[in-house]
C-alpha cells in the first residue's frame, strides 16, 4: 500500500538521500585505475608480457547496507518506485562488480551494467556492434577522399586549459568548474563534479578544445551541477554505472550536434566496441594491444591506453573485459532515437528532463512525475543546442522523416549516378577545348 501526499514525498526524499550516500564509496574508475608504473613496466619488458595491475579490495558493506535501507522505503509499482529500484540495483551491482576485480565475475556485472557489443537496442535487433562495423566499412571507403588533414596536436595542455577556462566561465558563470592540470592521468582529459582535469604533458588540437567543451563541460559538468542542485532528489548527483550509458550517449551526441565530431574520433569509438568484442571472444591484452597499434598507425602509447580501458578490472588473459566503452555508441544510438521519437511524438517538452542530473533515459517518466509534484527542479545548466530547441527540433523532425524513406532504392539509384561520376574529378587536368 502506497503512502500518499506529504508522507510519500518525504519517503522519496529519504530513499534518494540514502541512495546518494550508498553510492559514494562505489568509485568505479578510481578503483580499477592502473598506476603509470604498469605502463612503464609493460614497455620496459618489450611489450611481450601481460601487465600485472593490482587492485585494492574495496569495502562494499556501506553501499550494500544503504541499498537495503533504501529498498525498505520503496513501495508500489509505479514509475517513481521503478526508478528508485533501478538506482538501488545499479549501485548494488556496481559495488559487487568492484569487489570482484580481476575475476570473470567482474565482467559479468559490467556486462549487465554497461551492456555488450551484441546487446540489442529497443528495436530488438540493432546493436552497437553493427554500428561499429558499419562505421568501419563506410569510413574505410572514404580513405581516398581528401576530408581535410586532421588538426595537428600541437597545443600544450596549459594553452587548452586557458581556452576552456574562458569558455566555462562564460557558460557557468560563478559556478564554472576549475580547469586543472594533472600529472597522474592515464587519459588526456577527465571531468568530474570537481572540475575538468587535463594531463599536463599531453598535447591537443584546436578541435579538441571544442570536443572537450561539448562533451565534458556542457554535459558531464552540467549534469553534475544540476544534480547537486536537486535538494529533494540528491541521488541525481550520483554518477553510478546505471547512468553511464545515457550520460556518455548525451556527451557524444553533443559532439555531433555541436560540430566537433570528426571521422577519426568516430572510428576510435567504433574501434573500442570491436576490441571489446574481440576480448569477449577470448583475445588477451597483447592481442588487443597489437590490434590498436595497427589502428593507431603505430602510436604505442595510445594503443596501450585504448587497451587498458578495456581490460582494467577484468581478465587480461581474455574472455572477461570491462565493457564500459560500449556505452559511447550504444548510448549515442539510444539518445538520438529518444530525441527523434520525442520530437516526432510531439513531446519535445521532455527533452530538458534529460539534464536534471545523472540519469538514464528510462528514468524520464519518473522524473517528469517528480517535477510535476515539485520534487525535481528544472535544470539550470543546458548545452546551447538544448537551451534553444529551434535547431534541434528542425533537425530531428527531418531525421524522423528519413525513417519513411526506402533507403535501399535510394542507395541503388545514387550508386548508378555516382558510378558515372569520376573520382577526384577536380584533380583531373582537362584537355584544352580551344
Amino acid at each position: 500500500m502506497q503512502i500518499a501526499g506529504l508522507e510519500e514525498a518525504e519517503r522519496i526524499r529519504r530513499a534518494t538521500r540514502i541512495l546518494r550516500e550508498a553510492e559514494r564509496p562505489v568509485r568505479v574508475l578510481r578503483t580499477i585505475d592502473w598506476p603509470v608504473s604498469v605502463r612503464e613496466v609493460f614497455f620496459a619488458a618489450g611489450e611481450r608480457e601481460l601487465p600485472r595491475p593490482a587492485y585494492a579490495t574495496p569495502d562494499i558493506r556501506r553501499a550494500l547496507e544503504g541499498v537495503a535501507a533504501a529498498r525498505a522505503l520503496i513501495d508500489g509499482d509505479d514509475a517513481i518506485a521503478g526508478w528508485l529500484r533501478r538506482q538501488a540495483d545499479a549501485i548494488e551491482r556496481g559495488a559487487r562488480m568492484l569487489a570482484a576485480c580481476g575475476t570473470r565475475e567482474f565482467h559479468e556485472h559490467a556486462a549487465l551494467l554497461y551492456g555488450t557489443p551484441k546487446a540489442p537496442l529497443a528495436d530488438g535487433t540493432s546493436t552497437s556492434l553493427e554500428l561499429a562495423l558499419m562505421l568501419e566499412d563506410v569510413l574505410a571507403d572514404l580513405t581516398h577522399i581528401d576530408l581535410g588533414a586532421p588538426a595537428p596536436t600541437c597545443h600544450p595542455a596549459e594553452a587548452l586549459a586557458d581556452q576552456l577556462r574562458q569558455a566555462v566561465s562564460r557558460h557557468f558563470g560563478a559556478d564554472a568548474p576549475p580547469v586543472l592540470l594533472a600529472d597522474d592521468l592515464s587519459a588526456n582529459a577527465v571531468a568530474t563534479s570537481q572540475g575538468i582535469r587535463l594531463r599536463r604533458n599531453a598535447t591537443f588540437s584546436d578541435r579538441d578544445a571544442a570536443l572537450l567543451l561539448h562533451h565534458e563541460a556542457f554535459i558531464h559538468v552540467a549534469t553534475s551541477l544540476n544534480g547537486r542542485a536537486q535538494v529533494d532528489l540528491p541521488v541525481l548527483a550520483s554518477a553510478h554505472p546505471g547512468t553511464t550509458r545515457t550520460q556518455e550517449g548525451l556527451a557524444v551526441f553533443a559532439e555531433l550536434i555541436g560540430g566537433s565530431m570528426e571521422p577519426e574520433r568516430m572510428m576510435r569509438l567504433a574501434d573500442r566496441v570491436l576490441a571489446i568484442q574481440m576480448a569477449i571472444e577470448g583475445a588477451d591484452f597483447l592481442q588487443v594491444y597489437r590490434y590498436f597499434v595497427e589502428r593507431t598507425r603505430g602510436n604505442r602509447e595510445q594503443a596501450f591506453e585504448n587497451t587498458r580501458r578495456i581490460f582494467r578490472g577484468g581478465l587480461l588473459s581474455g574472455g572477461a573485459p570491462f565493457t564500459k566503452d560500449v556505452v559511447y555508441l550504444d548510448g549515442l544510438l539510444r539518445v538520438h532515437n529518444f530525441l527523434r521519437a520525442a520530437v516526432a511524438g510531439g513531446r519535445a517538452d521532455c527533452i530538458h528532463l534529460l539534464f536534471c542530473g545523472k540519469l538514464d533515459i528510462e528514468d524520464v517518466p519518473a522524473l517528469g512525475q517528480l517535477a510535476a509534484r515539485g520534487l525535481c527542479a528544472e535544470p539550470r545548466f543546458l548545452p546551447p543546442w538544448a537551451r534553444d530547441l529551434r535547431f534541434l527540433v528542425s533537425y530531428l523532425t527531418f531525421s524522423a522523416f528519413l525513417d519513411r524513406v526506402e533507403l535501399s532504392r535510394i542507395r541503388a539509384h545514387y550508386a548508378d549516378v555516382l558510378a558515372d561520376t569520376p573520382q577526384r574529378c577536380f584533380e583531373a587536368r582537362p584537355a584544352s577545348l580551344g
